[in-house]
């Protein structure tokens, strides 16, 4: 069956990209930025070097920094107010997947009417955003390469999936010089992220040839070099891995879809507001195990791109050490055992539980869950 793929049409990448970013800026004929990013980012002097290349080639710009780590409808609000009160007719996020989404969201709605809930599922609007030069400082989301963003609904708190080509990046950027200062706590999140649809997006059920390249690329780039990446944040070149492995993901998941994992995660982020890298880490391996006998040999596939021995072993003895691996690194870089730990309550499952059906992700699972099934996995993962 034919299928069409979306990729962002200009990438930037490797150390020194942002430098690149104004001759394509100058290309788009666009007159000022609202340049969308959180305070922590200001602070951390990273949305100061943008700025610097912006100054230098006379690129005029308005700021909106008001952008929460689970990105709500009234960021968005905010932001496409602030756009239209300063006039610009193009965004520029710099971030990871919150400021990305929130610029997704803004650019969406200023060129579609309404209200962001009316576009939630796929493909709602008619018309595409306002152009988007997003720069990631996080190697996770990769939501400047995809299709697809999260914001999260204050009055159901519920984190809304949108899936819509109209909001692909027209350029995205990955400088992994800008990812030096990250946190180790940031880092493990987001790389766990990462490696979450990294192995999602392999095992899910909409995978293909073309995606299944990326998808394991990823797998063999973050499990190679997220320890280090922890452990010795200005090693640039395991950022630059880390950078490269989010970044083809995103475009193997963004075409592929996901699983449970993202919608058991997404509850436990719009409930809650718990970092999403955190909550997929932690589901993963449950969900993994829940889906090992209806993935055929991938499990298998994913263990060697992680570097397990394979050889002469079993497939339920091979899916167990897939299973292993990736419980492994994420203990290795000091991600949380249990949901538990990071204030989730078993009385609320079975909400949790209902709302995760009626995720978006949920039909790209390939195993068809019930109510029990979800619980099941919560339990497993408290």
């Amino acid at each position: 069956m034919a299928r069409t793929y979306y990729f962002p049409p200009v990438v930037i990448m490797e150390p020194g990209a942002i430098e690149l970013i104004a001759p394509e800026i100058k290309r788009m004929n666009v007159k000022k930025a609202l340049v969308v990013t959180d305070q922590v980012l200001i602070d951390a002097g990273i949305v100061q070097e943008v700025l610097n290349v912006l100054d230098n080639a006379e690129v005029a710009y308005a700021m909106f920094s008001d952008v929460k780590p689970n990105p709500t409808v009234t960021n968005v609000n905010a932001g496409l107010q602030a756009l239209q009160d300063n006039e610009c007719d193009f965004v520029i996020s710099i971030g990871g997947g919150s400021p990305q989404d929130t610029a997704k969201g803004i650019a969406i709605l200023a060129t579609n009417p309404g209200d962001l809930r009316d576009y939630e599922g796929v493909g709602k609007t008619a018309n595409k955003s306002l152009p988007i030069v997003a720069i990631n400082t996080t190697a996770g989301t990769a939501s400047e390469a995809t299709i697809n963003y999260v914001i999260t609904d204050e009055d159901r708190k519920l984190k809304m999936v949108i899936v819509d080509p109209n909001c692909l990046a027209t350029v995205a950027v990955n400088d992994p010089n800008l990812m030096v200062k990250m946190p180790k706590s940031l880092t493990a999140a987001t790389g766990m992220d990462a490696l979450t649809h990294a192995v999602e997006g392999y095992t899910t059920a909409g995978a293909s040839r073309f995606t299944d390249l990326f998808n394991l690329e990823a797998i063999k780039a973050i499990a190679g070099s997220l320890r280090e990446a922890v452990a010795n944040g200005e090693n640039v070149a395991a950022r630059d891995d880390m950078a490269y492995g989010q970044f083809v993901t995103g475009m193997g998941f963004s075409n592929g879809g996901l699983g449970i994992v993202h919608s058991m995660a997404h509850q436990l982020g719009g409930f809650y507001d718990l970092p999403h890298g955190v909550c997929n880490a932690i589901l993963l391996p449950h969900v993994a195990a829940f889906n090992a006998d209806a993935v055929g040999d991938r499990l298998k596939a994913v263990a060697e791109a992680m570097g397990v021995d394979t050889a002469h072993k079993s497939k339920e003895a091979i899916n167990e050490l897939a299973i292993e691996a990736i419980k492994q690194l994420s203990k290795d870089v000091g991600i949380p055992s249990g949901l538990a730990e990071i204030g989730v309550k078993e009385e609320d499952f079975s909400e949790l539980a209902d709302l995760a059906l009626a995720d978006i992700c949920t039909g790209g699972n390939p195993k068809c869950p019930t109510k029990d099934d979800v619980i099941a996995i919560y339990k497993a993962a408290f």
